[in-house]
């Protein structure tokens, strides 16, 4: 048993990564990847390219996904609290359209891997977070692809404040829904 423990979520695909912290007055160290406690919980991707970004409060990014080369994705916060969610888009899966959600946070430490075929997205919570994520293929600029957040059809249940404004870029405003939207085949 290794330092990181992976556990299934209840949509096939996705999983809770959780590494082992070790702490005192000092401060703290964590592994955030190991490949042998990966490939023991049954996870043998192979990583091609890490991305970092910094958004506020309110920013809502996504629900992106590429086309004809699908990303699997290692996320996870280093710096405040996002709310990050992936939805299924493998066609003939039995949780097609379904989407689970996961608070990451510098303070909890938490990973979230999400395979291949899935839409993925987040809601920045903090003044301000920094998300770092591992990816299996690279970013192909004329792949990509995306839902609209707020697909009723869906359903994701956004923690919004009362009072938060969201920011959300011009592209991702204009996604279509999951019903009106043409998906890859995989």
């Amino acid at each position: 048993m290794g330092k990181i423990k992976v556990t299934p979520c209840q949509i096939q695909g996705l999983y809770i990564v959780e590494p082992t912290v070790f702490g005192d007055e000092r401060g703290y160290f964590v592994e955030t990847y190991n490949q042998h406690d990966f490939h023991e919980a049954g996870l043998d991707m192979v990583f091609v390219q890490d991305n970092q970004s910094m958004s506020v409060k309110g920013v809502l990014r996504g629900l992106h996904f590429q086309k004809e080369h699908p990303q699997g994705k290692l996320v996870r916060v280093v710096r405040g609290k996002v709310f990050d969610v992936a939805v299924d888009l493998r066609a003939g899966s039995n949780t097609y359209g379904e989407w689970f959600g996961i608070d990451l946070s510098a303070e909890n430490k938490k990973q979230f891997y999400i395979s291949e075929g899935f839409a993925h997205g987040f809601l920045v919570l903090s003044d301000e977070a920094e998300f770092c994520y591992k990816c299996t293929d690279f970013y192909w600029p004329g792949d990509e692809g995306g839902l609209i957040w707020n697909d009723e059809t869906i359903g994701i249940e956004w923690p919004i404040e009362p009072d938060m404004q969201l920011i959300i870029s011009d592209k991702d405003q204009k996604w279509l829904t999951l019903q009106d939207s043409i998906m890859p085949v995989h």
